[in-house]
């Protein structure tokens, strides 16, 4: 059936499958197996080596490559500039919620944007501005917004009030 074809060219066709994979499937884990075809191909193509002495070649660069990259990545992470992405949760800690069913012994709604919460936190009535200080899950943790309401200092000091 592959007689036709040149050992190499079918290590390099597999490099590339395997390279074309990993933009479908995600984990960063198919690219080292095809840096292991691509070159096994290229050392096929120059040295002329026999199928056992490929695939140990090739099983060999999978292992390295594969080690090598895990070892790179553990010292030197991926850091992502936006950690809480896919956090929705994360993302509403210390934003401001309005109480829309009121929140008695404990638990009650809020609307945080468009969409509404089961808010947990101390006993407050409808249309109270919370503010969100945790999330598990789809329960929002709550507190009363404080306004603090003393004068500036610079108005003290006037013997001014504000």
């Amino acid at each position: 059936m592959f007689e036709g074809l040149d050992a190499a060219w079918v290590w390099l066709a597999i490099g590339l499958a395997l390279a074309a994979l990993e933009l479908v499937v995600p984990g960063v884990y198919l690219i080292w197996l095809a840096v292991a075809a691509i070159a096994t191909g290229a050392l096929t193509f120059v040295f002329d080596w026999g199928v056992p002495f490929q695939v140990v070649n090739f099983v060999s660069l999978a292992l390295i490559a594969a080690y090598s990259a895990k070892r790179f990545l553990r010292d030197k992470p991926i850091v992502s500039d936006d950690p809480l992405l896919n956090n929705r949760g994360g993302r509403m800690i210390g934003e401001s919620a309005v109480v829309t069913q009121a929140i008695d012994g404990g638990e009650g709604r809020v609307k945080v944007g468009d969409s509404e919460w089961i808010g947990r936190g101390p006993d407050s009535p409808v249309g109270t501005r919370m503010l969100i200080t945790a999330t598990k899950g789809p329960i929002l943790t709550v507190e009363p917004i404080v306004v603090d309401v003393t004068p500036a200092l610079g108005a003290e000091a006037d013997g001014k009030t504000a």
